[in-house]
């Protein structure tokens, strides 16, 4: 009995770096104070804490990327632009990677074409392209039937305006989803104590293209990649106790991955740029300020 104290205080002070008590389970709470009660001595005490204000758990937006996106310069006359759901899409078909079991769930997002919309939406604040609704475009169609049909009885009725046509589209695909192209660590150990850290890289690659409506001729077309890091850190202890009887370890470690959705975000963005740089030098549009 007196062993298992002694290995339950060696615990407790390796995990809290705390000289004053055992480790606390917590198992009441009232108002702001909270009561506790000690594993070892199984003592009852009150501990009395400020409450943090309530902050409602807001959904998070996600930003454009690219500040250079943002502040491209304007053309004279906006670009007239249309994006298919099917003409840019995931053609990779890479599934999430799993050692234990097989998982069916896509490792690139099945909506692509939504971030590209998103980008030429916010290419210089909204002044450089024009985005004709082409993704919901059905559900566009009936609602249209349906305003004229409720107006047919009415003489003063006035038409709708014409739907927006574009001069050019948008199409392209992920064409490339390569996992662990770069893996490497590093990791020390010395009486009993350890670390070490990992790192892995992936690359996500996609083709953009922008064709003309009239002739139907590609005028550009670009091929970007980014690439995707993964890290990942772990920290061990241990040691012998009663001449080498014994043995006490802990370990504990954390991993971070970046997102694959805010890489293609990332890669989306850059390849628009690039169109609209290419399409200054070839002189498809004009800058509005010279």
């Amino acid at each position: 009995m007196e062993i298992l104290q002694r290995y339950s205080c060696l615990l407790v002070i390796f995990l809290s770096s705390c000289s004053v008590a055992p480790v606390l389970q917590q198992f009441e709470q009232k108002g702001e104070c909270l009561k506790y009660k000690t594993v070892l001595e199984g003592t009852v005490y009150r501990k009395c804490v400020e409450r943090e204000p309530y902050v409602e758990n807001l959904p998070k937006v996600l930003e454009i990327q690219s500040q250079e996106l943002l502040e491209v310069e304007v053309p004279k006359n906006p670009i007239v632009v249309a994006v298919y759901p099917t003409a840019f899409t995931d053609q990779t078909g890479q599934r999430k990677s799993n050692s234990e079991f097989a998982l069916f769930s896509s490792a690139i997002t099945q909506a692509p074409s939504h971030l590209l919309i998103r980008a030429l939406k916010h290419t210089a604040d909204g002044n450089f392209f024009r985005v004709a609704e082409r993704v919901g475009l059905d559900n566009l169609t009936k609602e249209r039937q349906l305003i004229r049909s409720a107006r047919q009885d009415e003489d003063d009725a006035k038409p709708l305006m014409p739907l927006l046509f574009a001069g050019v589209l948008m199409e392209g695909a992920v064409v490339g989803y390569d996992t662990n192209i770069k893996s490497g660590g590093i990791g020390a150990r010395y009486l009993g104590l350890g670390a070490s850290k990992q790192y892995r890289i992936d690359s996500v690659t996609l083709s953009l293209r922008m064709v003309s409506v009239a002739t139907g001729e590609v005028l550009i077309d670009v091929l970007v990649s980014k690439q995707i890091y993964s890290y990942g850190k772990s920290q061990d202890v241990f040691k012998f106790i009663e001449a080498g009887t014994e043995l006490v370890e802990l370990e504990g470690g954390d991993v971070e991955n970046d997102s694959v959705t805010i890489a293609l975000q990332r890669a989306i963005e850059d390849a628009v740029l690039e169109i609209i740089k290419i399409g200054y030098d070839r002189k498809y549009w004009e800058k509005k300020y010279e």
